[in-house]
């Protein structure tokens, strides 16, 4: 017999992600399948493609949607504007930025690894001082994840941006935005992202399995000389069904496609900046409760507070996965486990 059974009515799911997902979405999920080569699909497509670039405000990316997560969207953002060899700087400050860099060094590039304490921001004095040894530009790109899911810490990307111009750099800027895009301000176009992606699972609150990748011109055009090996997430094939007018060289999950559009209306309904606003609110009222129980937060300066995910360090003779554990089981309430290095020391507000 299983440990543990749902209690009656909604689990109060407050996880960092999957987040909940908003009836309304969920009724434009529930349809039959149909033609993806019909006139219907690639109309829906169209505005699809169109209206995604307002959620990484960019007028001059390509989007690109697969049928995958965060994790098949970083190595899309890779192996399309990356060579095997190719020198890298990728900041190391919690569990999904280890992640990022484990594929990165998988998919045989020279990563080159700044690691921060666990709730402390990317350490931009470093990359200043490795850009200004860098005169050859052997470096080719810098990987950071704007939001660090698992100690609750944003990175500050218009400075990253800064570095880079003040080096006058041409290094390509890949972003991981998975729990950042739609809930955080971000903006490709103004500070120069090259390449951003993002999960469906997240703030759009779809089901897990759309990995959504924006790319700018300067990444296109690397893409040409690219020489990482790449099928399921090549650009190039994308690219070739855009001008065809069908858009898809493989089969799209159709129901997420409909979710995706009944999702972004609503957040175009509410207004992105509004999103914005509303994710600060709750971010904050979360830090000051956490506050008022006398308990600490894992993110170690105010200019790095997340407004998508809150960190909680517990006492050192209380382990957090039973805190978890209760909630669940005693409230039919899911909280995000402390990971890695902060297993057992943390527990997760999403």
């Amino acid at each position: 017999m299983a440990d543990y059974v749902y209690g009656p009515g909604r689990n109060h799911l407050f996880v960092p992600g999957p987040v909940n997902i908003p009836d309304q979405v969920i009724r434009a999920m529930s349809r039959q399948n149909e033609d993806y080569r019909s006139p219907a699909v690639p109309a829906l497509t169209k505005t699809l493609l169109e209206d995604v670039k307002q959620i990484f405000k960019t007028t001059t990316g390509t989007p690109f949607l697969f049928p995958t997560t965060g994790t098949g969207a970083w190595e899309s953002a890779l192996t399309n504007t990356l060579s095997p060899g190719d020198k890298i700087v990728s900041f190391l400050i919690g569990q999904f930025s280890l992640l990022w860099i484990d594929q990165q060094q998988r998919l045989n590039f020279n990563v080159d690894v700044v690691e921060s304490d666990w709730g402390y921001g990317a350490d931009l004095a470093a990359l200043d001082y490795k850009l200004r040894q860098d005169p050859s530009h052997s470096i080719k790109a810098i990987c950071i994840v704007h939001n660090e899911t698992a100690t609750g810490v944003t990175n500050d990307l218009s400075a990253v941006r800064k570095i880079l111009d003040k080096h006058r750099h041409p290094a390509l800027l890949l972003v991981d935005g998975v729990s950042s895009i739609c809930a955080l301000d971000f903006r490709m176009d103004e500070w120069g992202v090259d390449v951003a992606l993002t999960g469906s699972q997240k703030a759009l609150s779809l089901p897990t399995g759309l990995g959504i990748v924006c790319a700018s011109p300067k990444a296109l055009e690397a893409s040409k000389t690219a020489k990482s090996v790449r099928v399921f997430f090549d650009w190039k094939d994308y690219l070739k069904f855009y001008k065809m007018g069908t858009y898809w060289p493989y089969t799209p999950s159709i129901q997420l496609l409909y979710g995706l559009r009944t999702a972004l209306d609503l957040i175009f309904e509410e207004g992105l900046e509004n999103v914005i606003k509303r994710h600060n609110r709750l971010g904050t009222a979360t830090r000051l409760a956490v506050e008022a129980w006398g308990l600490k937060n894992c993110t170690q300066k105010e200019e790095w507070f997340s407004d998508t995910v809150t960190a909680v360090v517990v006492p050192p003779y209380i382990d957090s996965a039973e805190i978890v554990k209760h909630a669940w089981k005693r409230y039919n309430l899911s909280l995000g486990l402390g990971l890695n290095k902060v297993a057992g020391k943390v527990f997760r507000i999403g």
